[in-house]
């Protein structure tokens, strides 16, 4: 029988949940490898980490430097493989769609989705997607949100962007049954992340109508970042779900599951809308 890789590519690294996962898989001597877009970062988790931890330094909308990463790793890895990629780089801009800028939009799916798609394709062959491969095929993670199936106001080019991961993720699951490949979706829900922070900056839309819902909608993802699972559980998870033998084909890893996640998917969509519009102020008031 072929042995199991104990190497794991981890995308976006540097905060957040990427971070809680790689600290997680190095912690039971896993070697990770890490991508940052920035040598700052790279240096505090080699410090941090220690030597289990090898920094990659790419942006997965980067072409030639995610082609140079696969480059690297095909040379130190070509008898041992991946054992499992975990795309987790992302970004999430809050942003009513009426004006939020068409550039900001397509960053959303160029990070989202062509950077995941794009890491994928260069690291393939490492995870068993050619012939005479040395180590049992690896699996493949793909970091959704709870939003990749329940969509929520001011968020929509986020929302689209984890709808299409959703969407893919499948299609490559079944593509790549080939080589026995499995491709498993992971969506949090509420996270104690900096993913949030970062694109909460409400104040280009102050003088449009959106304003005052915007207020309360950044409110309720204050509120609900503070009630988030740590990045230590998260990445936890996400190690169990990689040493899994049987993994399901979609985790909702959800604070707060019935409110959060079951309901919004099993109430009509006309439900929601009313709910939200008496909560948000979102409605028409003629």
């Amino acid at each position: 029988m072929k042995p199991i890789s104990k190497n794991i590519l981890i995308t976006g690294v540097s905060t957040g949940i990427g971070f809680g996962a790689a600290k997680q898989f190095v912690q039971r001597g896993y070697t990770v490898f890490g991508s940052v877009r920035h040598q700052t970062d790279a240096d505090r988790l080699v410090a941090e980490l220690g030597d289990n931890f090898i920094p990659l330094l790419f942006d997965v909308t980067d072409t030639d430097a995610v082609a140079e990463a696969a480059k690297f790793l095909n040379a130190r890895l070509a008898n041992s493989g991946l054992g499992g990629l975990i795309n987790n780089a992302g970004i999430a801009m809050g942003g009513p769609l009426q004006y939020q800028p068409i550039d900001t939009i397509r960053n959303h799916f160029e990070v989202n989705v062509l950077g995941l798609i794009q890491v994928t394709q260069a690291f393939l062959p490492l995870l068993g997607a050619r012939a005479n491969h040395a180590v049992q095929p690896g699996r493949i993670q793909n970091i959704s949100s709870v939003n990749g199936q329940v969509a929520i106001p001011f968020m929509g080019a986020y929302v689209g962007s984890k709808h299409a991961v959703e969407g893919i993720s499948h299609s490559l699951r079944r593509e790549l049954a080939l080589f026995g490949i499995d491709v498993v979706i992971v969506g949090p829900g509420a996270v104690k992340t900096p993913i949030w922070g970062k694109g909460t900056d409400i104040s280009a839309y102050n003088n449009t109508v959106y304003y005052p819902a915007m207020q309360w909608f950044l409110k309720q993802v204050e509120t609900s970042e503070k009630r988030g699972f740590s990045i230590d559980y998260l990445g936890e998870r996400i190690v169990q779900i990689h040493e899994t033998s049987q993994p399901r084909t979609r985790y909702a890893l959800v604070p707060n599951k019935l409110t959060s996640w079951i309901l919004p998917r099993l109430l009509p969509d006309r439900i929601i809308d009313w709910v939200l519009g008496r909560v948000s102020g979102l409605r028409y008031k003629p």
